[in-house]
């Protein structure tokens, strides 16, 4: 036998130890296939339960701060599942803790719960039973989501590296349920690193949208508030004069049009989209009289958040260089809620994973922020990074128009395999990376 010189040997080490590099990675790359085919297969058995449980949901509707027994199904379906469930926290709130067999991170899924109280016109033969009251904003989806994401990720609790929180949070319509549960004591009990959630919308079925940052515009309602004695012409003029500085928008655009969110050449997709660089205000002033003193009240809608600071001494730059200094006595924001805004690194992370695991397709890039509509998500993301996505819920062949607090609004229960599968995948991969 011939006796190998010290370099031959040297080479055959090498070699070896790259093909069993190359095994191991060919076995964690089959590893991870094998738990998102167990994904797909687990969403697509369990969608009929699901499709009837949001049915349940939509036809027992519950106004914020009375889902009684909305909570009381969820708590069951979790306990089914074998979840360890706390309730008492804040109001009808549902916290599922699913621990994976092995130890990590600790990520957070909310779901909101809360209808709408409304008398519009619902196209869907499972109608609301309670009059006055619909789920007209989508939360019945957003809670058949959760549970089934619940349901798939406690099948695969073996593969599972940390723990999933799943929130299930009442008195979002009320911007109240967040920011109370937050209040309560919740991050004592669950310290998550991570946390995300949704929101079906007009956007098309299977098709889920995002961005880092701000999702919608910031939302404030300013107040102005002058000594009495302004004629009706003096108010109409200084009024108007106060109205096209409050108005910054693109050439021919209308970005509060909200259908136009979905048109292939103005809307959120496109990166020339007429919803992002925007200030506007709602309607015009609504004007009132107190105690000899007027006022003057309007939202307004701004996507830039440096600008924000520049609203209310520029409105009082106007009233004083129009002659009505003595008369003012105030400009002040007396509303305005936190905005929804996206971790820049999470969303990245989450949005090739999700491109990897099911194509490109998958995620629209959102170029632009919506108006009027906010969530109180943006609480937890405050206090945890986290994700908030948009989720497809619109079939214009069939007629379906997922517009939220719009009459007629309905959404093609699609989104519900699209989200279970889409985000038991995410979440899975998240957990699973360190």
């Amino acid at each position: 036998m011939k006796k190998l010189t010290f370099s031959v040997l040297c080479f055959i080490s090498l070699t070896l130890s790259a093909q069993g590099s190359n095994k191991k990675e060919e076995a964690v790359a089959q590893s991870t296939n094998n738990i998102h085919q167990s994904v797909q297969i687990e969403t697509d058995r369990i969608f009929d339960k699901l499709v009837n449980i949001r049915r349940e949901f939509h036809e027992n509707p519950e106004l914020a701060g009375y889902e009684k027994q909305t909570q009381e199904r969820i708590k069951q379906y979790l306990l089914d599942l074998g979840l360890e469930v706390k309730t008492g926290g804040y109001g009808y709130s549902v916290v599922g803790i699913l621990k994976g067999d092995q130890k990590g991170k600790k990520i957070v899924w909310r779901s909101d719960m809360d209808a709408l109280p409304n008398d519009y016109p619902d196209p869907e033969v499972f109608k609301s039973k309670i009059k006055g009251i619909q789920h007209g904003c989508g939360h019945d989806i957003h809670m058949a989501v959760g549970l089934g994401i619940a349901e798939v990720l406690s099948k695969n609790k073996k593969s599972l590296k940390g723990t999933v929180y799943f929130i299930f949070q009442p008195e979002e319509e009320t911007f109240k349920g967040a920011k109370e549960m937050l209040d309560k004591g919740l991050l004592s009990i669950i310290n998550p690193d991570e946390i995300y959630g949704l929101h079906v919308t007009a956007i098309p079925v299977g098709q889920i949208m995002v961005k880092p940052n701000e999702m919608f515009a910031y939302q404030k309602k300013i107040r102005i508030q002058l000594k009495n004695g302004l004629s009706e012409d003096e108010t109409k003029g200084l009024t108007k004069k106060i109205s096209n500085f409050l108005y910054r928008i693109q050439p021919e655009a209308k970005p509060w049009e909200l259908q136009s969110i979905i048109d292939s050449k103005i809307g959120l997709a496109n990166p020339d989209t007429i919803f992002k660089d925007y200030l506007f205000m709602d309607g015009k002033f609504t004007a009132y009289s107190k105690n000899n003193e007027s006022f003057f009240e309007t939202y307004l809608y701004e996507t830039n958040s440096s600008n924000l600071d520049k609203i209310i001494p520029g409105v009082q730059k106007i009233i004083e260089d129009n002659g009505y200094k003595d008369k003012l006595l105030s400009v002040s924001f007396v509303q305005g809620n936190p905005t929804v805004i996206n971790d820049e690194k999470l969303t990245k992370s989450a949005t090739e994973i999700l491109q990897n695991l099911y194509g490109k397709n998958t995620i629209a890039i959102d170029y632009g922020q919506v108006p009027f509509f906010n969530d109180d998500f943006s609480y937890f993301q405050q206090k945890i990074a986290g994700v908030y996505f948009f989720l497809g819920g619109s079939n214009f062949e069939k007629g379906v128009i997922a517009m939220n607090h719009s009459p007629n609004f309905q959404v093609d229960e699609e989104s519900i395999r699209t989200g279970v599968r889409s985000f038991s995948s995410l979440l899975i991969e998240r957990l699973n990376r360190n």
